[in-house]
């Protein structure tokens, strides 16, 4: 977490594509290295040293959901392989060392297409529970061509995965990062997300575009709160909430494509 009172930090670095190194088209299992960093199928580690900080992380994760979002050809595609993942290993932060097993929660993603998008919200949600087995929520909407507007929400819950396609949004704030939304799936299961969090877990990044003419910036909240209310003919009402384990990001809005 964020201590009380202080803000968010980005630290950026380079690394030149020699010496870089990925796994060939579909092969298994999947790596990517790039200097001291590495991701793998199960595990990441790297370093970076940056404006007089060091922070250096050795990670491993497990998880029992993976879910694609979107997948459309030339577009690119938006894939979560570990949805519900569990971390456990180390991350030091200039000295200060923070370990354990496990250590966290969180998800592993990948993004891929030949350009940015003019506009996108997208949100991921982490729900312990009592029972040990945690729900999440992962909801995507962006801009595609011909006015056309991509979006899908899905909640893995108990076990099933439930596919929300007509995802229509009731607030999506760009200046009060707060995004509310509604959707159903086709059996009948209802529900309302409400994603958002106080401005001190804030950031915003700057993406260079793809054809390196200028950058723009990326609204983020990674310590945002969340609150799903779930409704399924025959059983009673759910509320999922977390206070800090959902995030938030947005990009443009829906008029600047």
């Amino acid at each position: 977490m964020v201590p009380q009172g202080r803000q968010t930090a980005e630290l950026y670095s380079g690394f030149p594509l020699q010496g870089s190194d990925i796994s060939g088209k579909a092969k298994a299992p999947f790596h990517f290295r790039i200097g001291d960093n590495v991701i793998e199928e199960n595990s990441c580690r790297g370093t970076l040293r940056v404006d007089g900080h060091t922070i250096t992380w050795d990670l491993r994760y497990r998880s029992t959901f993976g879910v694609t979002l979107s997948n459309k050809g030339w577009i690119g595609f938006s894939r979560t392989p570990h949805s519900d993942a569990v971390f456990s290993g180390q991350i030091n932060l200039d000295g200060r060392n923070f370990a354990g097993d496990p250590l966290g929660f969180g998800l592993q993603g990948h993004n891929c297409g030949y350009r940015h998008r003019n506009f996108w919200t997208w949100a991921h949600a982490y729900f312990p529970r009592p029972s040990g087995r945690a729900s999440t929520l992962e909801a995507l909407v962006y801009d595609m061509p011909f006015g056309l507007v991509f979006r899908k929400a899905v909640l893995w819950h108990d076990g099933t995965p439930h596919i929300f396609r007509n995802l229509q949004e009731t607030d999506c704030g760009r200046e009060s990062m707060q995004w509310k939304f509604r959707c159903s799936t086709r059996d009948g299961v209802l529900l309302e997300a409400v994603i958002g969090g106080g401005h001190a877990t804030w950031h915003q990044l700057s993406y260079l575009k793809t054809d390196c003419r200028g950058s723009f910036t990326v609204m983020n909240n990674s310590l945002a709160s969340a609150c799903v209310t779930l409704e399924r003919a025959g059983a009673t009402t759910e509320t999922l909430q977390t206070n800090d384990g959902a995030v938030l990001e947005m990009v443009g809005s829906a008029n600047s494509g």
